[in-house]
């Protein structure tokens, strides 16, 4: 099944309603972009990957102040999966309360619910180095 130009806006909107949510405190609302059961992989930064909605939460507010105070997405790349998934890539950079910004790569597995898209899979890349390919979670698809 060929992704529909409406299945791609709602995936976009999906990936970019994140930042919207989490800076604003809204973990009451995670159900609307992660699936229940979803993995939330931050092993990049030395963490056990997270598995659950109450488990992503739980991470974020331990994190407190250490928070960025904005996550901002962008060049978001999708490609269909033969299972009828969506693979998406979005590089996603952060702003602390210092001022200070990093960067990362968002390597997404979407799926269609009754709900709509969710997010099944995140896995979180930080980007240490500039030209770091190493960090890529493959290569990007060729474009038509």
């Amino acid at each position: 099944m060929a992704l529909t130009y409406e299945d791609r806006t709602a995936v976009t909107d999906l990936i970019s309603m994140h930042g919207h949510l989490v800076d604003s405190g809204r973990f009451d609302r995670m159900g609307e972009l992660f699936t229940a059961d979803v993995t939330y992989d931050i092993s990049d930064f030395g963490q056990p990957p997270l598995h659950g909605l109450a488990a992503t939460r739980d991470a974020a507010l331990a994190l407190g102040e250490r928070n960025p105070l904005g996550h901002h997405v962008t060049n978001i790349v999708l490609t269909e999966l033969a299972d009828g998934r969506v693979r998406a890539l979005s590089k996603g950079i952060g702003v602390t309360t210092a001022g200070a910004s990093g960067t990362v790569t968002y390597d997404d597995t979407v799926a269609r619910t009754p709900d709509d898209w969710r997010i099944t899979h995140r896995k979180v890349l930080a980007h240490h180095s500039p030209l770091g390919a190493d960090r890529l979670p493959a290569d990007p698809p060729p474009r038509p």
